[in-house]
């Protein structure tokens, strides 16, 4: 019931939006992304010596990435931290608050940390600071203020200053938050291909969801889980029937006496024969089939499976594995595996 009366509400407050009022919410909304946009170009002239140092101290050592910081900045340190570990660096988010509490034994010797902070002069960064430097571990500062305490503590400085904010008031951490974030992306896309991280090493950190399905699944692996229908050559209209409509994918393969394929009946081969003949005695598989099944080997990723029958409107592929029939692969599957 309150769903309902929400869905009510949101509809009329829809139908009574003017077109002036939507015009200026566009206008705000393309506003701050051209502001942004705008205080952001001078990023690309910010990948200095001092960048080139972390991403080379980060190839070399042995350890990880401590990225940390306070506020915003502590969100925007974590996407970075996932980012690395997602791309074959390891790393680890540290919040600056909690670290003057304890959790400074996250660093362990050969760790690289990276401090976020806009000012570079906030207390628990000012406190911080001199912390980190007594574990004798690099520390790179990733600050909107070259000048701050944070900086200077530092042995590598990466600046992402800005104009101002995308906030009208040039208060809210919006183009600040935003410059942090594509210096992270920086350092960890150098590092990806310095290591040549290729598509299957991808695949190792991403195994879940439909990104990994991406990269690992093969026809294969879905083919085996599903039946296996086939009839003879020789089989009747009603064998042929009851192999389609009992298995659920749509066709049934086409076998010679030597297991061997031959051949393919969709369901859409058997209305055409019903159009086709009056009488069904006497007629065989071989009469309706089809003698070019599309194919597919078991090895092949099932992305390239989904993007083929997509472009070709094609529902199911039989599947070979080492030249044998090895089962299908059906549109729904695909789909269902989220391929599509």
């Amino acid at each position: 019931m309150r769903n309902a009366i929400f869905r009510l509400v949101l509809h009329f407050n829809f139908a009574h939006l003017t077109q002036t009022k939507a015009n200026l919410i566009k206008s705000y909304g393309i506003q701050a992304i051209s502001d942004e946009l705008t205080s952001l170009a001078a990023m690309p002239s910010y990948i200095d010596e001092d960048f080139c140092r972390l991403v080379s101290m980060l190839l070399e050592t042995s350890g990880r990435a401590v990225v940390t910081g306070i506020g915003k900045s502590a969100i925007i340190a974590q996407k970075i931290v996932a980012t690395m570990n997602s791309t074959g660096q390891p790393a680890v988010f540290m919040h600056a608050a909690d670290a003057i509490h304890g959790d400074l034994g996250i660093i362990q010797p050969g760790d690289v940390v990276i401090a976020l902070s806009k000012s570079g002069n906030t207390p628990e960064i000012k406190v911080l600071a001199p912390l980190l430097k007594q574990f004798g571990n690099p520390l790179a500062a990733m600050v909107g203020n070259t000048d701050s305490e944070l900086a200077k503590a530092a042995d590598m400085v990466l600046n992402t200053s800005i104009d101002r904010e995308a906030c009208p008031n040039n208060l809210a951490p919006t183009t600040s938050t935003t410059a942090q974030l594509l210096m992270g992306d920086a350092i960890a896309i150098a590092l990806l291909k310095m290591r040549n991280f290729k598509d299957e090493d991808f695949s190792k950190y991403h195994p879940g969801g439909a990104l990994g399905k991406k990269l690992y699944l093969r026809c294969g692996d879905i083919a085996v889980n599903n039946a296996k229908p086939s009839v003879l050559a020789s089989a009747a209209v009603k064998e042929v029937i009851v192999s389609i409509s009992k298995n659920r994918l749509g066709a049934t393969a086409v076998l010679d006496e030597q297991d061997q394929l031959c051949g393919i009946i969709t369901d859409g081969d058997i209305r055409r024969m019903l159009e086709k003949y009056t009488a069904l005695d006497g007629i065989t598989a071989s009469d309706i089939m089809n003698p070019s099944p599309k194919t597919i080997p078991a090895e092949t990723l099932a992305v390239v499976a989904a993007e083929a029958m997509m472009g070709g409107k094609i529902s199911q592929f039989i599947v070979l594995k080492e030249g044998n029939y090895a089962g299908m692969v059906h549109l729904h599957d695909l789909n269902r595996e989220g391929l599509l």
